[in-house]
């Protein structure tokens, strides 16, 4: 009984819980309509309002297109009417031009008839003239008959009285004309060529006076040896090193011979090739200065320093033809100008004296009318031949022609280069006056290597060989001892003794004597008749 009575309890609790749960959900979904309701409303009063919104913005929209609209015409109507007016007033300006030419015809045209009427009375006057000039000119032939028959009876006269030919006369006369013309002409013709000849001499001698008068560069003189200076003798046993290992490094390094002797602070450095020559000695002051001396470090400052001789070389020849005011060159011939300071020719440095030689060329040049910048690339490129990194059998004029041609010169630069000391034929105006300015250069006395003393001995021995010959009265050195002038005694030497005694004289001077370049022997017989009138 009791548990049938809890079952009937637990089954009215449960229905009860159920009411209990049934009446706070329907509070709860009450509580929820009514909320989304209010969310309705005020969504649909928000649309409203947008709603009105859109619709003032679309009136205002309609307003502003339509003021547009109308604006937009009026622009129109504004532009229509200006260029109606600028229509009309071309219309005008083609009318107007219309009316002024037309003026302009009826002007001419009024012109034209009054010169018509007046060129009909010129007519008229002219025919009159003409009439009187017909009967001017029939008197006038009548004259002239006159005057021919009294000519032609004077020629007769003068015929018979001559005994001549009226044609004789003439062609005598003519001839005589004839003669006497040609005679004053050839006097005229020498005349004419001598003052040429001396105007010609004058003019070159002071050509080339100017010339070398506004050249003056310093000349260098470089050797086959160079002296190494040192601080004291204590450093020569770190450059000889361990059995002379230091020493075998250099010269294997640089192909430079490395003398040490007893010369006190000194070490010579011997190399035909200056430009090792210079490298070397450039490494041995910066091995001395560092300090360090040894086979490795040898050969890295030498290859240090013969990096840095090739960018001193190119260096070189790019200010050089910059201070000439050559343009264009090749590269590889500004290198070889820059490798012509390390060069020397018979003692005269090569770059100085080329740039001595492009300097007179281009006033030679200006002076006689040519080309002066020409004459300048070719003065400074004439003897490029004789920088060569290889060893030649040609001559240094041909070397450096082919060189010129094979980096693109001007013809006559060619010609001229290789023309310079005479092994091909020149065939431009420009050849002479390189071979002219070289001379120029290279014979001043002192411009190549000599000490005044030497050369002074030299033209003192070349004058004592000539009067050592038997006939010999006076002998001369001159021009820097490229000629000596023999003056013989007519009675004893003749003619053919003379001949013989040059050839003599030179004979020994090639055979006893070392000059550089070629000495001309001119030996002289004159023959004197002096009488004093008292």
């Amino acid at each position: 009984m009791e548990y049938i009575i809890g079952i009937i309890g637990l089954i009215i609790g449960g229905l009860v819980a159920y009411l209990f749960a049934k009446k706070q959900v329907d509070n709860r979904g009450d509580l929820l309509y009514n909320e989304a309701k209010e969310k309705a409303v005020k969504l649909e009063t928000e649309a409203n309002k947008l709603k009105l919104e859109a619709e003032s913005i679309l009136k205002e929209a309609n307003k502003e297109g339509e003021s547009i609209k109308k604006e937009k015409i009026l622009q129109a109507k504004e532009k229509f009417l200006e260029l109606k007016a600028q229509h009309e007033e071309s219309v005008n300006q083609r009318e107007k031009k219309v009316s002024d030419r037309e003026k302009v015809i009826k002007e001419k045209e009024h012109k034209l008839n009054e010169g018509l009427a007046d060129l009909k009375k010129n007519r008229k006057s002219l025919v009159a003239e003409q009439a009187d000039f017909e009967e001017k000119k029939s008197v006038l032939y009548r004259k002239i008959d006159e005057v021919n028959l009294n000519h032609k009876k004077q020629v007769e006269l003068l015929e018979k009285i001559s005994g001549y030919s009226a044609a004789e006369a003439r062609e005598e006369l003519v001839q005589s004309l004839k003669d006497e013309a040609k005679t004053k002409a050839q006097a005229h013709i020498q005349e004419i060529m001598d003052e040429a000849k001396l105007n010609a001499q004058d003019e070159a001698r002071k050509i080339v006076i100017q010339s070398i008068q506004r050249i003056g560069t310093e000349q260098a003189i470089e050797n086959s040896v160079s002296v190494f200076n040192l601080e004291n003798d204590d450093i020569k046993g770190r450059i000889i090193g361990r059995e002379g290992r230091n020493i075998r490094a250099i010269e294997a390094a640089t192909g430079v011979e490395v003398i040490v002797d007893d010369t006190p602070e000194a070490i010579v450095l011997s190399c035909f090739d200056p430009i090792r020559r210079e490298i070397a000695r450039l490494s041995m002051h910066k091995l001395v200065t560092d300090g360090r001396i040894h086979p490795g470090r040898i050969e890295e400052v030498v290859a240090k320093t013969s990096k840095q001789i090739e960018d001193e070389i190119i260096s070189v020849g790019k200010k050089t033809v910059i201070d000439l005011g050559i343009h264009g060159l090749n590269p590889e011939l500004i290198r070889i100008i820059g490798r012509m300071k390390f060069r020397s020719s018979y003692g005269q440095n090569l770059l100085q004296h080329s740039r001595e030689v492009a300097h007179i060329a281009g006033t030679l040049a200006a002076e006689l009318g040519l080309n002066a910048k020409l004459a300048k690339r070719a003065g400074l490129l004439h003897d490029i031949g004789k920088v060569p990194e290889q060893e030649s059998e040609l001559p240094h004029a041909i070397l450096g022609m082919q060189w010129a041609e094979k980096y693109g010169e001007h013809p006559e630069v060619v010609n001229a280069i290789g023309a310079h000391h005479d092994e091909i034929e020149m065939t431009s105006l420009l050849s002479p006056i390189i071979q002219v300015a070289d001379a120029i250069s290279g014979a001043r006395p002192g411009a190549r290597r000599q000490v005044v003393e030497s050369y002074i001995q030299r033209l003192k021995d070349l004058e004592s060989t000539a009067l050592g010959f038997d006939g010999v009265q006076k002998a001369y050195a001159i021009q820097a001892g490229r000629e000596l002038r023999v003056m013989v005694d007519c009675e004893k030497v003749d003619d053919l003794r003379a001949n013989e005694l040059s050839f003599l004289i030179t004979d020994k001077i090639q055979n006893e004597m070392t000059y550089p370049g070629q000495v001309k022997v001119t030996v002289i017989r004159e023959t004197r008749a002096v009488h004093i009138a008292k």
